[in-house]
């Protein structure tokens, strides 16, 4: 349904790379995945139907269509490229050596546009990662316009805001958000859910207990849950390290 979206772009260096890197990750089945999860919490395995949602500019409602017909719990949605540059990815040497010639001024706005637009087509429950435009360790001077952005987006479209340790593992060096953002965050009213962004067993509910630290230093003193794409609040637990995550 939205592979090849990259083929629209007139980006003949950056495009072919985007190509061959999302061929080699076509590995997973949707219908698969569902059903595992499904059959785990007829188990009793207290688990929640989630995935991840990328933007894809422009057809959001596709991705809206496609998801419609499966019982998820929660969506988190995601700016993971700017047109064909998946800026993220330092994997790849043509995207990681973009960020050399790029304005960050200009990736931030760009960024910030798509994570707009998500938040805007009401498709996800949470924004994930949301300063994810910071990984490289680069910043605009004055980011407080676009925190203000950030923020104004989630908050006028009733999404709550991802609190992710997976920051610390990458060249930023900082969780996601920064404790700038995240304050803008609290002042607006957006709820939090927190996450490690574990791509291994070994980062599940890493440093949990350090977010916990980040989130009642900017005023937070509960955490958004979600079933069946419903909210609700859950208290904040002491920053101790513990097994649990706030999509519970």
């Amino acid at each position: 349904v939205l592979g090849g979206w990259w083929s629209d772009l007139d980006e003949p260096v950056l495009g072919p790379v985007m190509g061959e890197w999302w061929a080699s990750e076509q590995g997973g089945d949707l219908d698969q995945y569902v059903e595992v999860v499904v059959a785990a919490k007829a188990a009793g395995l207290p688990v929640v139907l989630g995935l991840e949602v990328d933007h894809y500019p422009g057809r959001m409602h596709q991705v809206a269509d496609l998801l419609a017909g499966y019982p998820f719990d929660v969506l988190l949605g995601s700016v993971h490229w700017l047109g064909a540059w998946g800026f993220d990815n330092f994997g790849q040497d043509v995207f990681a050596a973009e960020w050399d010639v790029r304005a960050i001024d200009d990736v931030w706005d760009t960024y910030t546009t798509h994570l707009e637009e998500l938040a805007d087509s009401g498709v996800c429950d949470v924004l994930a990662h949301p300063d994810l435009c910071k990984i490289s360790g680069r910043r605009p001077d004055v980011p407080d316009e676009f925190h203000h952005r950030m923020a104004e987006a989630a908050a006028r479209s009733g999404m709550a805001a991802e609190v992710s340790s997976a920051g610390w593992r990458k060249p930023v060096g900082e969780a996601y958000p920064s404790p700038a953002l995240l304050d803008r965050f609290h002042a607006a009213g957006v709820p939090v859910t927190t996450a490690s962004d574990a791509h291994g067993l070994g980062h599940v509910a890493e440093r949990r207990g350090d977010l916990a630290t980040l989130l009642a230093g900017a005023g937070y003193d509960a955490l958004a849950a979600y079933r069946q794409r419903r909210r609700r609040t859950v208290p904040l637990e002491s920053p101790a390290p513990s097994a649990s995550v706030g999509l519970a």
